[in-house]
């Protein structure tokens, strides 16, 4: 926010002021493709900022413990009432803090320490908080994880089925970050039901697909839906939990009091008015388009030598094994980095190479497709991309800087949400 928008800033503390508007700046020249990172809206970043701020606001609406709620009252259950009807849920709590803490709170209403949980692997593409060992929920239960088949890249159903059946886990998490391909919540549904499980699907990273009708819903097949507001979702960094009515009590009770104190009210302005912009028609051409997007970066890619774990994608993200291309992932981030295309090295299943060094980069189009790029453009993102490959290979460092102007170039005729440049 530069200046003219912000001058209290400005004046109180430039320093901080500067790096701020740096931020802007290489949020505009450059190409993001980070899959859980996207632009908000002039209208959420507006929200996000307001005197709501100032009010503390312990309980829920119209139970608080303290007074002076009237208008945080009507600001909650807005956001509530918005969330119920865009994913169909007949419960949402809006206050936690993050993702993290969300599933923080399932565990707390459904679990004791020590029981035995379930959740895809981390590195194969699950989430810390899914039971993982470096995790508390690892340290605090038993966690027991599944996978993707080592031949196609997908989760084969089968063997989750025989694994939820012989420990028969408290809770089972479906989802995760790196996961590329369609979640059958049906088929975990079945099994959960089987296993006596009480099943979650974490939908951080696919929310706003679910809500723009380009990934299947979980609702009607699990018992509660984690995810964050930021990501596909485009609203600020926060998080809900939703659920049916029966957990309503057990879920509201863990995220408060059981591990937070007063919600953050201008989060939950900023989560609302994400909420109202995502069950807009627009949104809906938005998240097919982020879909189409990705099929057609990944088939570029692939076009291009790169080898895609399950091989393409049927959602936002892409992630690719470079293995074949004798790259580390690392090597490789680091230079589309400074070729002003930002993602992030990631593991790939069965990475032989450890995780802060691992063999793969994550990539996704929430970004891009924000900011008016077509699948048209994705034939040229491709390129960009094997062009900087082939440069850290090399260690090339003037085809990465020629490859960081062209993206300036594009990024120019294709302004960001929510950014004064």
């Amino acid at each position: 926010m530069t200046a003219h928008r912000q001058p209290a800033l400005f004046a109180t503390d430039p320093e901080l002021a500067a790096l701020v508007s740096a931020e802007e700046t290489l949020q505009a020249e450059t190409l993001r493709l980070i899959p859980s990172e996207n632009y908000v809206s002039a209208a959420v970043l507006e929200a996000s900022g307001t005197v709501l701020q100032n009010k503390y606001s312990e309980g829920y609406p119209g139970r608080r413990y303290y007074e002076g709620q009237q208008n945080i009252d009507r600001v909650e259950a807005l956001a509530i009432e918005r969330a119920k009807g865009l994913f169909g849920v007949d419960h949402a709590n809006v206050q936690p803090y993050s993702g993290s803490p969300a599933n923080l709170a399932v565990y707390l209403a459904f679990a004791k320490p020590g029981d035995t949980v379930m959740g895809m692997a981390l590195p194969m593409g699950g989430h810390l908080t899914h039971g993982w060992g470096v995790s508390a929920t690892g340290s605090w239960f038993r966690g027991v994880q599944y996978g993707v088949s080592a031949d196609t890249g997908l989760v084969d159903y089968d063997a989750v089925r025989a694994l939820a059946l012989a420990e028969r886990p408290k809770i089972i998490f479906c989802g995760g970050t790196a996961l590329p391909r369609t979640i059958d919540f049906e088929a975990f549904a079945s099994i959960a039901e089987e296993a006596g499980s009480v099943l979650v699907a974490d939908v951080a990273h696919i929310a706003g697909l679910i809500a723009g009708g380009a990934h299947p819903s979980p609702a009607g097949h699990v018992d509660v839906i984690s995810t964050t507001t930021h990501k596909t979702l485009r609203g600020p960094r926060g998080a809900m939990l939703m659920c049916r009515e029966e957990h309503a009590k057990a879920i509201d009770k863990a995220v408060f009091p059981g591990l937070q104190g007063g919600p953050h009210n201008q989060t939950t302005a900023g989560i609302a008015v994400a909420l109202h912009e995502a069950a807009q028609p627009s949104f809906v051409s938005y998240a097919h388009a982020v879909v189409a997007n990705a099929k057609a970066l990944a088939a570029a890619l692939l076009e291009r030598g790169f080898d895609l774990v399950s091989g393409g994608t049927d959602n936002h993200l892409i992630l690719i094994d470079l293995t074949g291309k004798d790259v580390p992932g690392k090597v490789a981030a680091k230079a589309l980095d400074r070729a002003g295309i930002v993602v992030n090295y990631n593991t790939v299943p069965f990475d032989p190479r450890k995780p802060f060094d691992p063999s793969g980069i994550r990539i996704g189009t929430p970004s891009l497709t924000s900011r008016g790029l077509t699948v048209a453009h994705m034939p040229v993102v491709a390129d960009w991309i094997s062009r900087a490959v082939d440069a850290a290979a090399k260690a090339d460092e003037a085809a990465l800087a020629a490859i960081r102007s062209e993206v300036a170039d594009l990024m120019a005729a294709f302004p960001a949400p929510g950014l004064p440049l």
